[in-house]
């Protein structure tokens, strides 16, 4: 396990450039500084047909400095880090704030957190992935592309692998300086079938996590035991008949339901979404603060956390980006809107005394900004095993993997479709089905889950792509869920609706 932040990136000047930054931020008027000193490495590789098609390998290294003057923001950035530097940085910083100033109209305060001097954080991972030869990993992904190609099934191949190594320095006014290196890999592999039926595709389940490139062995994901299973699952999907229309009961694997919790739980519960501040870009929510402790968000099987402290959680990490230690909160109990997400200046606006820990810059050149944190269905901690869920379904589907979704700007009216969809009859798996897409409203579809299965069913899901804001940031972000059960649940088929 690597347990310290590269040496390289501890050998900068990372103390003398914050605190250059705070002493000329402070002389010109700031209240508040702070610094962040970022490098996140991110490397990119994609097969077609088991041949390279792309590869990336891009570094973003820079400072950025953020002030408060008189209740307005301030914020300068640079690629590069020097104490010179940080202390232009900082003047710009409080003359932006200045000239901003008589066009605000809040006046920003943040939420009191105590401080944190010195402290180092790094992920749980076990292998560098830019330690790791391009050969080794392109020929990994050859291998299972290969073993794919082999099926008279398989016409055609995609595979990707990205992976990132993200190191941040911050520091601030108060005290508090942290430095902490996280990394993570997303791997996808996809079997394409075409033929007099059309086109259909098979993907891997295997989620994005905050692991190094062990990863990619099998003992953490059997990644050669699905790739031969694979070819199988097409071959019953294009010979599958399409799904007749109507009220199914679901039973969804996480793979799946991982994006449901994030699109209708997830982005309804960012506080800074449902007081309004988002409505210009990501839209609003219709979990509004009024409804807090009182909104029936689900059945009383339903129990939803935040946490920024999940081991390999895409969300994890020691401190956010305003030196807010991470913590575990509850968004859902017992089925009730009980918490949201919140930054440090979002709590101020709402008179919370602390912020949970969700604030996040993708960048150096970006500002900290409300970002998701690891939002989790929690299992019944006696629930059923995955087996005993599907004998409890007498006329039902069970959905794996996610595909396309479709949610309005308030989240709550949604369409969701998947990989793969498995016909239930008498509590018996009878059978592939293709076309289907579920919909609902986010609390009609909550309300409606039934059962909720034990921790062997629960895995932890999520995707390193979450946008918000404007300019806009992506975020990587986690969602763990057990499978569940859903009672009665609109089904489409998709090529039917398209033809409408």
């Amino acid at each position: 396990m690597i347990t310290n932040v590269d040496a390289d990136f501890l050998a900068l000047p990372l103390d003398n450039c914050s605190d250059a930054a705070i002493s000329a931020a402070k002389a010109a008027g700031a209240l508040h500084v702070d610094v962040r000193i970022e490098r996140t490495r991110s490397g990119y590789l994609s097969l077609r047909d088991a041949k390279p098609e792309t590869q990336t390998d891009e570094t973003n290294f820079g400072i950025g400095v953020r002030v408060i003057v008189n209740g307005a923001w301030g914020f300068a950035s640079a690629p590069g880090v020097s104490i010179e530097l940080a202390k232009k940085l900082a003047i710009t910083a409080v003359e932006m704030a200045k000239t901003s100033k008589p066009l605000s109209t809040d006046f920003v305060s943040l939420a009191k957190e105590p401080a944190y001097p010195n402290q180092e954080w790094v992920s749980s991972y076990e292998i560098d992935p830019f330690a790791v030869s391009d050969t080794e990993k392109k020929d990994r992904l050859a291998t299972l592309s290969s073993k794919l190609l082999k099926s008279e099934t398989v016409n055609h191949t995609s595979a990707h692998t990205h992976f990132v190594k993200e190191q941040k320095y911050y520091a601030d006014i108060y005290g508090t300086s942290t430095t902490q290196q996280r990394v993570r890999v997303q791997t996808q592999i996809e079997a394409i079938s075409i033929g007099a039926h059309g086109f259909e595709s098979m993907r891997t389940l295997a989620q994005p996590a905050g692991y190094g490139w062990e990863w990619m062995g099998n003992s953490i994901w059997n990644w050669d035991a699905e790739i031969e299973q694979l070819p199988t699952l097409l071959a019953e999907k294009v010979a599958a008949p399409s799904v007749e229309p109507g009220k199914y009961d679901l039973l969804i694997h996480p793979s799946n339901l991982w994006l449901t919790i994030h699109e209708s739980i997830g982005h309804a519960t960012e506080l800074d979404r449902a007081i309004g501040y988002e409505a210009n870009y990501a839209g609003t929510s219709f979990a509004t603060p009024d409804k807090l402790g009182k909104l029936k968000y689900g059945s009383a099987l339903m129990n939803v956390t935040g946490d920024r402290l999940t081991e390999h959680g895409l969300s994890t990490v020691g401190f956010d980006d305003e030196g807010v230690a991470a913590q575990r909160w509850q968004i859902v109990k017992d089925g009730v809107l009980v918490g949201y997400q919140t930054d440090r200046r979002i709590s101020a606006v709402v008179n919370q005394e602390r912020s949970n820990g969700c604030a996040y810059a993708d960048s150096p050149g970006h500002v900290p900004i409300q970002r998701m944190p690891n939002v989790s269905l929690q299992p019944d901690p006696n629930g059923p095993t995955l087996e005993k869920l599907i004998e409890s379904v007498d006329d039902g589907i069970y959905i794996l993997g996610d595909k396309s979704w479709s949610i309005d700007m308030q989240r709550y009216n949604f369409q969701f479709t998947g990989q793969q969809f498995h016909r239930i009859k008498n509590g018996k798996l009878v059978g592939q089905l293709k076309d289907v897409a579920y919909q609902s409203t986010t609390t009609d579809f909550w309300g409606a889950m039934k059962m909720v299965g034990g921790p062997s069913t629960y895995v932890l899901g999520g995707a390193f792509n979450c946008g918000k804001a404007q300019p806009g940031q992506v975020a990587a972000v986690s969602h763990g869920c057990p499978a569940a059960v859903f009672n009665k649940i609109n089904i489409l088929n998709t090529v039917s609706e398209v033809g409408k």
